[in-house]
């Protein structure tokens, strides 16, 4: 899903805005929040992690949110972008977790097993773990938690999970700590959707039966309970001191005794927040943001933990259910008409490396030349008379995005070079928050957009699968389909790369994106803050390398 908006709905990993800014950088200034222990600067261009040393428990942690997630977190029911992601993760455990190399480990489950052809999976729990109010993980509460996920829980009414949990047939009670998940095809993937980009994470059976405030009274497994959310202004959790993850030393997690997020719609306004000290902690993907915060670590004012690892890609999408993008030469036409380079070297100053589709380098489905349109204005006119003579009509469109100034300039860009080819685009900015319930309407023509990270191609799936809710472009494309279907039964990497190759060539001829770049994904952070990639997993794993999700086991 999209985490511009991650959603962030930014699949595998994932869904990435509703606040003055100035109101916020003054609350921040009043309700200054520090790490506790050394003040020392560390590694300035690095995450500071070479000066970590030994844990040392307490200190708090304020983190700038790039927007407010308003519609709350009763996760069967939530759409969370990457911000709302962020503060799940703080409340909630997930049943797996991936580690380094994207391979999902048990996290709350002990163990995650399937039968020989991928349709039924049992899972079984850890002992002792209990959620915030003292209430114990037990197989009924996972059970009523997937049975609310894919829609069939009395009292709760998913949006987007009833597609995204559509192969489960059946879930079962096998004993106190084990849970029997049965499918309708074969599905080797599964374990990657037990953690969804972290927003499948478990909820307590109060809060899943709570009728009213499911959003707001939030009671998870995981390293943080809820104190005190005031919406567009901060979320504050203190620590939860029955946690049952120790590190790899055996020291109690998490460290922190508090985290507190704070929106900041404003990258700019972040980051000036963070050198200020008001922030301990921001999360960023701008490049000109980017490119301040490395010359900030330079200098050892901050530290800067950036990777490409498994990143998601930004890009324009196209509705392909109603005129004038559902015609492909409309699509084509747009396609062509933009210099993808220049913006690269105008927009992002050339840091970032433009997407030939949606996998990434290193991914399974990533393809160096995927016959993707290159800019040509002679092409753009060709496909944009030929819309012209099947319609009768000039191509002419509604551009959204949301109304940070970033992408405002992005849009602007875009706009301009379309102009130039004889296209009109009419811009129109909306928050973060309504973005997402924008792509799911049928009221937009372009939409600004960031999704796909990598380690999992078939959770893809959903995005893209006719029919889905969250198809968002809204093609249905029998070829599509049946790769996607094809690629999510194929256990074999190998014989499934080859799959997902197809998946990105059709994207090419079909033109249902503009693609853009892939995202580089900063966590900036003050010199004391260490561990931003968290400890080990439970079992011994290293942890996940995606920098989109800063972890909240992180240390003074």
């Amino acid at each position: 899903m999209n985490r511009n908006a991650t959603p962030s709905l930014s699949p595998t990993h994932p869904v990435r805005r509703a606040l003055a800014v100035a109101a916020a950088v003054l609350v921040a200034s009043m309700l200054i929040a520090a790490c506790g222990g050394s003040s020392e600067s560390g590694n300035g261009g690095g995450s500071g992690d070479a000066a970590a040393g030994t844990p040392t428990p307490g200190g708090t942690v304020t983190y700038g949110l790039e927007a407010e997630n308003a519609g709350g977190w009763c996760l069967p029911e939530a759409q969370l972008a990457i911000s709302g992601i962020q503060v799940a993760r703080a409340i909630y455990d997930t049943l797996t977790a991936p580690d380094e190399h994207a391979v999902y480990q048990p996290y709350l489950a002990e163990s995650v097993t399937p039968n020989d052809d991928f349709t039924q999976w049992t899972i079984v729990l850890r002992d002792g773990v209990t959620f915030h109010d003292g209430s114990p993980l037990d197989a009924t509460v996972v059970k009523n938690n997937v049975d609310a996920w894919r829609g069939v829980y009395p009292g709760r009414i998913p949006l987007l999970f009833t597609f995204v949990y559509k192969p489960i047939s059946a879930v079962d009670v096998v004993d106190a700590a084990t849970v029997k998940v049965t499918t309708k095809t074969s599905w080797p993937s599964f374990p990657a959707y037990l953690f969804n980009d972290g927003r499948s994470g478990i909820i307590a059976q109060a809060q899943l039966d709570d009728p009213v405030s499911c959003d707001r009274k939030l009671i998870g497994t995981g390293p943080f309970q809820l104190v005190e959310w005031k919406p567009n202004d901060h979320l504050t959790a203190e620590r939860n001191a029955n946690y049952w993850q120790k590190d790899a030393s055996g020291n109690q997690l998490p460290y922190l005794d508090q985290i507190t997020f704070r929106p900041i719609t404003d990258p700019t306004s972040r980051l000036n927040a963070l050198l200020a000290g008001e922030l301990n902690a921001m999360h960023e993907a701008g490049a000109e943001v980017l490119d301040q915060m490395r010359q900030d670590a330079e200098q050892g004012k901050i530290a800067v933990t950036a990777t490409t690892d498994y990143t998601e890609v930004a890009y324009e999408m196209f509705n392909v259910s109603k005129p004038p993008f559902d015609n492909r030469d409309a699509r084509l036409a747009a396609i062509y008409a933009i210099d993808r380079e220049q913006l690269n070297e105008v927009r992002n100053l050339g840091l970032t490396k433009m997407a030939s589709g949606p996998f990434a380098p290193g991914e399974i489905g990533y393809l160096e030349d995927t016959g993707y349109p290159s800019y040509s204005k002679k092409k753009a006119k060709e496909h944009l008379d030929a819309y012209t003579a099947a319609t009768g009509k000039p191509l002419e469109f509604t551009l959204v995005g949301t109304p940070d100034p970033g992408t405002t300039k992005l849009l602007q860009f875009l706009q301009e070079q379309w102009k130039d080819s004889g296209i009109t685009a009419n811009i129109r900015t909306v928050e973060q928050a309504v973005l997402i319930n924008t792509a799911l309407s049928d009221d937009w023509n372009v939409i600004d957009w960031r999704n796909h990270p990598g380690g999992n191609p078939d959770a893809q799936y959903i995005w893209w699968k006719g029919g889905s809710t969250v198809n968002f472009n809204k093609f249905d494309d029998p070829e599509m389909n049946a790769l996607l279907d094809a690629g999510r039964a194929e256990p074999d990497k190998e014989k499934a790369a080859g799959i997902y190759q197809d998946i990105n060539r059709r994207f090419a001829t079909e033109g249902y994106n503009l693609w853009l770049q892939w995202v580089e994904w900063s966590i900036g952070t003050a010199p004391d803050v260490h561990g931003v990639y968290g400890p080990d997993l439970p079992d011994g794993g290293k942890p996940f390398t995606d920098t989109s999700f800063l972890s909240v086991l992180m240390q003074c």
